[in-house]
């Protein structure tokens, strides 16, 4: 038997353990090449298709990201497979085996499972790289499709980069075989464990680095953001590590003095297990928490950005499509024209509505920071008709302190001006105080309630800024009115308004010039922008995430699988004196699932915190939207679970059967 037949024998023989490394090395390998297979396109490298050059700039990153993870990961998975096969190393050598022919053999095998894994990824790769071209190409809105073409300097790149990897962690593995005494390999799984153990002070010490950082994450402001965050990340990782070498003992000594739950049926092996395998599993844990937390933080982030933004352009631009006209007749566009430029461009109008108002001039508010110099223009609307359209746009109606009613004074009353975002809203009673300017050259005065904020119109020239006031003073105030402070707001809801670029064009071209400023028909514009840019920051940080969550499932796959001999024999010794197969499964359930579950979980808090700051600095709860994001990555997870689970208590039950 040659030494390659060997170790090809190895490989087959330990393939359940191989199989998550080979699989999550595959996975590396095929995403490097998606991205290389890009960057290196014909098109992209001509300069034929549009938007490529940031795009390409962020795969380029994303290769980096890979090859350095991959090189980590690759060393501890091999590290890993060192030491569960100490045993056999060590009969090799007291059969005469030289350290020198031990390391040739660990380098076969390290070099053959590389070369099956390029191999399966480069051909998973090229197989699926049309579909993510298509993808890259719809997101990209390139206008014609990308052709399908396999860059061989991309394929050269992807198993030289790998090959490169995977040669340089196979001779660094194999630098460290053989330095152990046979002695000691032999015995290495027969020496007994010592009992856990934990420092108060060091318990004490994650929990006041957890509680720390998670109360300044809580309270944290947006002035304080930049100071602030760098400290509650090094106290969060702090307190994780902690958490797993120190307080999860500490938790289990206590559940080991309740007596009554401590002894009741399988509670006692189980939880003195868990006591065993938190310690020996605290790195791991701690590094695979990390993991989850930043797949958790960053695709929520993503995902946030990308809501945040579309409510953005939602409150800007309440309507599709929407102008104002000033003074009497239609120097923009009839409604009715413009209803038929819409249907010409193929889009159904959902809700169309109009508003009159009355321009004021020179509006100032000291309370706001306006002043004669800075003076700005408005719409004045009735309260009626403004909480008409605020129900509309999901924005709670408004009352006046002196009521809406038609016995407002025509020279005195309240109101309240309306900002045009939503987002800028920081406090309720902002803009109490007077408010001054003129309607159609006569002279207005009005107390300021408050200030609402989210435009329920198309913000656009003079009805950027909305003046609120009651119904009685805005009757008195139209009937005397000139024609040119006349105001005239059109919006149309169009259905499907996000693939309705052609329609708008086509409203658009027949505007005249001179008129532009007076319409607003950007939604669909800045939507398509906007999808571009996050879905692309989406497609690809997907696949960042997704070699992450292999990865940090395939850490905790490889230690559990590490550890299957020595649990083969102590549930053999279980079952001889009266474990059953079900308290057997239920026994290994809840060890796997401690595993798999709890870094998941702790991850999840961190991650909570996490969205709640981010929520402080963007002035808007977030929490939600990275909720649902984390929901998936526990469904996800626990899909993990469940095969680890499944295939590791088949294997100890195969062995353990009698």
């Amino acid at each position: 038997m040659t030494f390659r037949s060997l170790a090809l024998n190895n490989i087959r023989g330990n393939w359940r353990s191989y199989a998550a490394y080979f699989l999550s090395s595959v996975f590396s390998v095929f995403i490097f090449y998606l991205y290389a297979s890009f960057v290196l396109h014909p098109d992209v490298t001509d300069g034929k298709i549009i938007h490529a050059q940031g795009v390409t700039s962020m795969m380029k990153a994303c290769m980096y990201l890979i090859i350095i993870f991959s090189f980590f990961f690759v060393l501890y998975s091999s590290s890993a497979f060192v030491k569960t096969r100490k045993k056999e190393l060590g009969l090799l050598s007291l059969f005469g085996t030289t350290r020198r022919q031990l390391r040739r053999m660990v380098v076969y095998e390290s070099m053959a499972v590389a070369l099956l894994s390029i191999g399966s990824g480069l051909g998973l790769g090229i197989l699926l790289s049309k579909l993510f071209i298509m993808g890259l190409s719809t997101l990209l809105d390139n206008g014609a499709p990308i052709r399908f073409a396999v860059p061989l300097q991309a394929v050269w790149l992807t198993a030289g980069s790998f090959l490169l990897l995977f040669l340089v962690i196979s001779l660094l593995t194999a630098m460290t075989v053989g330095r152990s005494q046979i002695v000691d390999l032999l015995g290495d799984s027969r020496r007994p464990k010592q009992q856990p153990a934990y420092s108060p002070m060091l318990s004490a010490l994650a929990v006041l680095s957890l509680g720390t950082g998670y109360v300044m994450a809580y309270f944290l402001t947006s002035k304080l953001f930049l100071l602030f965050v760098m400290p509650i990340i090094g106290l969060t990782v702090l307190g994780t590590y902690f958490l797993y070498t120190q307080l999860s003992v500490a938790l289990i000594r206590l559940l080991q003095r309740r007596k009554g739950f401590y002894y009741r049926r399988t509670n006692m092996l189980v939880i003195s297990q868990m006591a065993f395998r938190m310690k020996d599993n605290a790195r791991i844990l701690f590094v695979v928490t990390i993991l989850s937390a930043i797949v958790m933080c960053a695709a929520s982030t993503v995902y946030v950005f990308q809501k945040i933004q579309r409510d953005q352009i939602m409150d800007y631009s309440p309507y599709t499509v929407g102008y104002v006209e000033q003074g009497e007749g239609n120097s923009v566009m009839a409604p009715a024209e413009a209803e038929k430029l819409l249907h010409e461009g193929g889009a159904r109008i959902a809700e169309k509505t109009s508003l009159q108002g009355l321009l004021v001039e020179k509006l100032q508010a000291n309370e706001l920071g306006w002043s004669e110099e800075n003076s700005i223009t408005a719409m004045m609307v009735p309260l009626s008709e403004y909480n008409r359209l605020a129900e509309r746009a999901g924005y709670p109606k408004r009352t006046l302190e002196n009521g809406s009613d038609q016995s407002a004074s025509a020279s005195k009353g309240s109101a309240f001006i309306v900002h045009p975002y939503a987002s800028s809203e920081e406090d309720d009673n902002k803009g109490e105080g007077l408010a001054e300017g003129s309607v159609g050259g006569k002279p207005l005065r009005l107390n300021l309630d408050s200030s609402a904020y989210g435009s329920v119109v198309s913000s656009q020239a003079e009805a950027t800024w909305l003046l609120v006031v009651s119904d009685g003073l805005f009757n008195s105030r139209l009937q005397d009115a000139p024609a040119e402070a006349l105001l005239h707001f059109y919006g149309f809801e169009l259905e499907d308004w996000e693939n309705q670029q052609a329609a708008v064009n086509n409203f658009l071209q027949a505007v005249p010039e001179n008129m532009q400023d007076q319409v607003q028909a950007t939604r669909v514009s800045y939507y398509k922008d906007m999808r571009q840019t996050s879905g692309l920051t989406i497609f690809i940080g997907m696949f960042i995430s997704v070699l992450f969550f292999i990865a940090a499932g395939s850490l905790l796959y490889f230690k559990l699988f590490t550890e299957l001999q020595e649990d083969r024999s102590q549930f053999r010794s279980l079952k001889r004196i009266g474990l059953t197969a079900g308290e057997l499964r239920r026994t290994i359930a809840l060890q796997v699932v401690v595993m798999y579950l709890a870094p998941c979980l702790v991850g999840i808090v961190h991650g909570l915190f996490a969205m709640k700051a981010l929520g402080t600095l963007l002035t808007q709860p977030v929490w939600m939207y990275g909720l649902a994001v984390m929901g998936m990555y526990v469904v996800m997870q626990s899909v993990y679970c469940f095969i680890s689970w499944f295939m590791y208590s088949r294997s100890i039950l195969r062995e353990t059967a009698v």
